[in-house]
Formats: structure tokens, sequence, C-alpha cells
């Protein structure tokens, strides 16, 4: 979302940026956008971890559900919209949350503007 252009990672740790519903898929999808560019600083990886903290968060303590009923029960997906590929770090960083996510039967999808889709 262009709205973020200019506003760091870090000042939007407690914001989910768009809920959506993906009905060809079944699928709530929390679309998390990155627009910065990624530097590989430990600064920049906590504030992203904190973010997925708090889209896990809401996805499951009950927040979902509460204020969107009609979405309750429906299957997750997170979506990381980035203006370029992630550096090393962000990646190796993305493929833990990646798993763990699954654990509570969450998908993350990594989405690089001029790429598409690169990850599941």
């Amino acid at each position: 979302m262009d709205e973020h252009r200019g506003t760091k990672t870090e000042d939007r740790v407690g914001m989910i940026d768009m809920i959506a519903q993906d009905t060809k898929r079944g699928e709530i999808v929390l679309r998390m956008d990155e627009p910065d560019p990624w530097d590989g600083s430990d600064e920049r990886l906590l504030a992203l971890q904190e973010r997925f903290n708090t889209y896990v968060s809401f996805l499951l303590d009950g927040e979902m559900a509460s204020e969107h009923p009609e979405l309750a029960g429906k299957r997750a997906r997170i979506e990381l919209r980035c203006s370029q590929m992630p550096d090393t770090r962000a990646l190796e960083l993305l493929g833990m949350i990646h798993d763990q996510l699954a654990f509570q039967e969450i998908k993350l999808e990594v989405v690089v503007r001029e790429l598409g889709v690169i990850g599941c």
C-alpha cells in the first residue's frame, strides 16, 4: 500500500495492513506490506518478527473472530508484500516463521512486487 511509503517497519509493529477474503481459495488473507529496502539489520528483523507476532495473535487469540465473525473458522494466509527480494537474513527468518506458522495451519506467502509469489 502506498500510504506506508516512508514509514519504517518499526513504526507499524502493531498494525495489520489489510484483511481480505480469498473466495477462490477459501482463505482469510492478512496482508503485511514491507515497502522499505531490506537492510539486514537486527532492528529490522526484530520489527518483522514482532509484526508477525501481531498478525498471529490477531488470528489465534480470538480478536479476528470477534471483529469479523463472518470469517471465523476459515483457513488463514499471511501475505508479505515487498518492494524487493528479501535479503539473506530476512529469508532465513521468513523460513523459520513459515515453519512455525505451518504448525498452526497458517500459510505464509511472500510477494515481491516485480516477481510475483516467491514462497508459500
